[in-house]
């Protein structure tokens, strides 16, 4: 057995603490039968997925507005599921309007079929084929979400992502499909500028190489679905709905009143929009206050 001075017995243990703190650190595989959702979670030079508890119960009917959105998604993920060919998907839009929501519905109606999500931040795109490793053996059908994603130009993530849509060196497995939502639609800003190199072909006004460029990662989705502000009857109607979900929650009853709707559309004119998000908020804003009136003084 060495005999090893004190001072180089510390110098060793500091050393092992410092590279212990590289290495991904211990996890049991994601047990996938009871397990619906994942994050991928970076460590040091690589990562791992994340078991999530997923909570959210959206369900596809409680989505009011996007009815053509969800038909085009709903089809699409049970293609997939089934095994029959389906596309990855682009959903773009006003913020707020129901593109992540539609997702996570999707998820809530067919985790029984096989359907998992391994959701994915922009940052961790280069481990993607990493990602596409650790679930391609598996027996379930996986969707990989990207959620609110945009890009500045040049971003190395953009020409990842790509490659993975391509079905290049980074393609997906048989058993995994790719979504993602923007609020650009082609996932990078777009500026005046980017018109100048437009170009007449055969009397057809053809983008020019700046507009090619940018235009080259969506193109590459399948399906690109649009997502829009809503109507102030489609608004009103998607407040209605959450202040009844949440009534039926709590098992109490909200009466829908003028004052109510009066109240709804103002509080819309101060977000600014009106969509899914702010008849959400606005309907915990007015049940909370409801509730609280209730409160002994």
């Amino acid at each position: 057995m060495l005999n090893l001075k004190p001072e180089v017995v510390a110098q060793i243990e500091r050393v092992l603490s410092s590279v212990e703190m590289l290495l991904p650190k211990a996890i049991n595989k994601v047990d996938w039968s009871t397990c619906h959702a994942a994050n991928w979670r970076r460590h040091s030079f690589s990562g791992y997925l994340e078991p999530v508890k997923v909570t959210d119960t959206t369900t596809m009917d409680e989505l009011l507005g996007v009815d053509k959105q969800k038909e085009i998604m709903d089809s699409n993920t049970r293609q997939f599921i089934a095994g029959f060919p389906a596309n990855n998907a682009l959903l773009w839009g006003s913020r707020g309007t129901g593109k992540s929501s539609l997702v996570k519905a999707l998820l809530n109606a067919y985790a029984s079929q096989g359907l998992r999500i391994v959701q994915v931040e922009k940052e961790d795109l280069i481990y993607i084929s990493d990602i596409f490793n650790a679930v391609e053996n598996e027996p379930y059908r996986f969707i990989l979400l990207c959620d609110d994603l945009t890009f500045e130009a040049g971003e190395l993530t953009y020409k990842l992502l790509k490659s993975a849509l391509d079905g290049s060196v980074y393609s997906a497995p048989e058993n995994v499909l790719i979504y993602v939502t923007s609020n650009r639609r082609y996932l990078i800003p777009e500026f005046e500028s980017d018109n100048l190199g437009n170009r007449f072909v055969n009397n057809e006004n053809q983008p020019g190489e700046v507009m090619e460029e940018k235009q080259s990662l969506s193109d590459r989705f399948g399906l690109w679905i649009p997502f829009h502000i809503f109507s102030q009857e489609r608004y009103l109607d998607a407040v209605r709905l959450c202040i009844e979900r949440e009534s039926r929650a709590r098992k109490i009853t909200i009466p829908w009143s003028k004052e109510l709707e009066e109240a709804a559309m103002n509080w819309s004119h101060e977000k600014t929009k009106r969509c899914g998000r702010t008849a959400f908020q606005f309907s915990k804003n007015w049940i909370g206050r409801y509730l609280l009136s209730g409160l002994p003084k």
